[in-house]
């Protein structure tokens, strides 16, 4: 094993191969391309795929785009260089000088002296059609090609820099990433809507469980947290879960991917709300920052869109039946169509580890969701109960005690007031983009009978 010190030695040492006499074109992306503020001539290479194409008498013009940009990179070559294979779709490297574009509409072109068609694309058979807005629900048809188009390629640029934005949210602030488990033995939500995993071929005894216990993909990464809190005093994590509902709203899939965190000596659901709030505002402005033409191109296309802006914590406390999609938008419409907390749920609509508020008849937990205009349910947390008393007492209620008694160590051995809370982060980009179908801000959408794929 190399020490530290060897590691980067080596690593200094490295050099590339030998420069060639003659340089080459330099590698750039579109993006790069576009970003070019004074054009001199320079010899670049760009691969992508051709967007469209239009032949004058001497002039060819190529759009090509890789997906580093909303725009594609207009080549300008000689007729001479049409053919049947420079079609809509086909995969291309083009070698050429980067010059100043005579057009308002863009900055530089490309001005083409080698084009190279890597891979043909019969423009006829290709499902994703020229010039055609084509509806969400038919490209979902198409999960290996719907990426190719310019909606699905913002959706997923705009989830790149959400998923960036996030993680550098949580390391500015101190957090400690953790890496939970997908497969796990616990039912954090208490739902029972799980997916058992077990081998595709039974092994040796067809009786017994791979595990030597059930087990199941996760629900929610929080009890694992939970752990890692008593060593960590702010940790997170971010990755797929799943639910085995049988629902093929617009608002679930079956697998999705959750943000969760937990922070140690956390006495307040005020504070926890806090963190929730600036995760929400950071990671938005960033996103609306650094992806403004995508996101435009959703908002004007996809959907009104819903805007982000400043808003004011609305505290709402009500007793009885839980909330349902209608009333979690109710509540946002009444507000004024702004982001509203609702605090303090009745205690037997919740799982056994949120906080017990001690208030009476009404019974109450300190638990908190916050709601968002179009999609109801973004985040979701509670301070947790650290009291070893009232959780054993609650875990005894409901028959859990032995399944649980790690748990309960955990508040035997320097336990600490302690919260956390979780964010959908298709519901996320489904806020900040106004796309109406969760289905349309994941790349690959598992819900009930469907797994294309």
């Amino acid at each position: 094993m190399f020490g530290a010190r060897c590691l980067l030695r080596a690593l200094r040492s490295c050099s590339s191969a030998p420069c060639p006499r003659h340089r080459p074109a330099a590698r750039v992306s579109v993006r790069g391309a576009l970003g070019v503020q004074s054009a001199n001539g320079e010899r670049v290479k760009v691969q992508g795929w051709i967007r469209s194409i239009r032949s004058q008498k001497e002039v060819l013009f190529l759009h090509v785009n890789d997906g580093s940009s909303l725009e594609s990179l207009q080549v300008v070559a000689d007729s001479s260089f049409d053919s049947r294979e420079l079609a809509f779709g086909s995969s291309v490297e083009v070698q050429g000088q980067l010059v100043k574009s005579p057009s308002k509409k863009q900055n530089v072109e490309l001005k083409a002296e080698k084009i190279e068609v890597v891979g043909n694309c019969d423009a006829k058979a290709f499902p994703v059609k020229y010039k055609e807005r084509h509806p969400l629900e038919y490209l979902r048809q198409y999960p290996h090609l719907r990426c190719r188009t310019n909606v699905l390629g913002s959706v997923l640029r705009v989830r790149s820099e959400a998923t960036a934005a996030i993680h550098s949210f949580f390391k500015d602030s101190g957090f400690v990433h953790i890496h939970t488990p997908v497969i796990t033995s616990n039912d954090c939500e208490g739902a029972g809507e799980l997916f058992q995993v077990e081998p595709s071929s039974k092994i040796k005894v067809p009786e017994e469980n791979f595990f030597n216990i059930p087990v199941f993909l996760t629900v929610s990464g929080q009890l694992h947290l939970e752990v890692m809190s008593g060593a960590f005093t702010q940790v997170f994590t971010f990755g797929p879960t799943f639910r085995a509902e049988n629902s093929q709203s617009r608002r679930h899939l079956a697998e999705f991917y959750m943000v969760e965190a937990e922070i140690s000596f956390l006495e307040s659901l005020q504070d926890l709300m806090q963190v929730m709030e600036s995760l929400f505002k950071t990671t938005a402005m960033t996103v609306l920052s650094n992806c403004p033409k995508d996101v435009e191109l959703c908002h004007k296309f996809i959907a009104p869109g819903q805007k982000i802006r400043t808003y004011a914590k609305k505290q709402l406390s009500s007793w009885g039946a839980d909330l349902h999609t209608e009333h979690e938008k109710y509540l946002v419409k009444h507000c004024g169509d702004i982001p509203v907390f609702v605090i303090n749920y009745p205690l037997a609509l919740k799982p056994f580890y949120m906080r017990d508020n001690e208030d009476g008849p009404q019974h109450t937990v300190a638990a908190v969701d916050l709601l968002v205009p179009g999609v109801g349910e973004l985040f979701g947390g509670s301070l947790r109960e650290e009291r070893y008393h009232f959780l054993e007492q609650r875990l005894a209620r409901l028959g859990l005690t032995e399944a649980y008694q790690w748990y309960l160590d955990l508040r035997r051995f320097g336990s600490v007031p302690h919260g956390g809370f979780g964010m959908g982060f298709e519901r996320y980009l489904q806020c900040i983009l106004g796309i109406d179908n969760i289905k349309d801000v994941i790349p690959f959408p598992r819900f009930t009978h469907s797994c294309l794929l």
